[in-house]
């Protein structure tokens, strides 16, 4: 492991807003699940994750623009991880937190109908059919999802990937789960100001690319 990144990482173990639960506290239930608005973030404001959040710019910019939300980053790597919590400590957010935790472990530590929202953002679309079990948006993580989810809660996707783009769109379908909001462009068609208005750092450099962005928001 390169220098820089053993230092984040140790770094990292000491930031107040970077939860690692250990693989037993996991197992045997984490005091924060069902408790993160009262007992982490002190407030009884919406709780809002991102999935694979990277280094976190996406979940800054929201904190940032929403400060009556509640943010949670949730990604594997602590090296990823650093950026964003660092920032947050140093720009005093106390409306984020940074999750350290495979996805496929989101329901224990998150309780029943206690996230309002979920954002994907730029996934990896595991595009070889045997991998399809992979995708963040199989029927098995969107029931994860919709266990976590309070009534009417929504999840927003967004992809340079077409193809995953229009999986997704089928399973939904196929799920009897309603699309509030959908488009193969975002930043063309117009409506979508709102889901555009903050970018991650990949969504940035697709767009440089002159990429199409395609954005689904859907409600579980």
């Amino acid at each position: 492991m390169a220098k820089r990144k053993l230092q984040q990482y140790a770094e990292v173990n000491t930031f107040s807003n970077v939860i690692q639960p250990s693989y037993d506290l996991v197992q045997k239930g984490h005091p924060l699940r069902g408790n993160w608005a009262q007992n982490h973030f002190h407030n009884d404001h919406p709780i809002v994750l991102e999935l694979g959040c990277g280094k976190g710019e996406h979940t800054i910019d929201l904190a940032e623009k929403y400060p009556e939300k509640n943010f949670i980053g949730v990604d594997l790597k602590a090296a990823r991880i650093w950026t964003g919590s660092k920032y947050a400590l140093e720009n005093d957010l106390a409306n984020v937190a940074f999750l350290r935790i495979d996805i496929r472990a989101l329901h224990q530590l998150f309780d029943q109908d206690e996230v309002d929202e979920i954002w994907i953002t730029f996934p990896d679309p595991q595009p070889k059919a045997p991998h399809a079990k992979k995708r963040l948006t199989n029927p098995r993580f969107l029931n994860r999802y919709r266990e976590l989810l309070k009534p009417g809660g929504f999840v927003h996707l967004k992809t340079d990937n077409l193809a995953f783009h229009e999986y997704t769109v089928e399973v939904l379908g196929e799920m009897d789960i309603e699309i509030l909001d959908i488009t193969r462009d975002l930043y063309k068609d117009v409506g979508f100001a709102e889901a555009g208005a903050v970018q991650t750092f990949y969504e940035k450099k697709f767009l440089a690319e002159g990429l199409p962005i395609t954005y689904l928001k859907f409600k579980m």
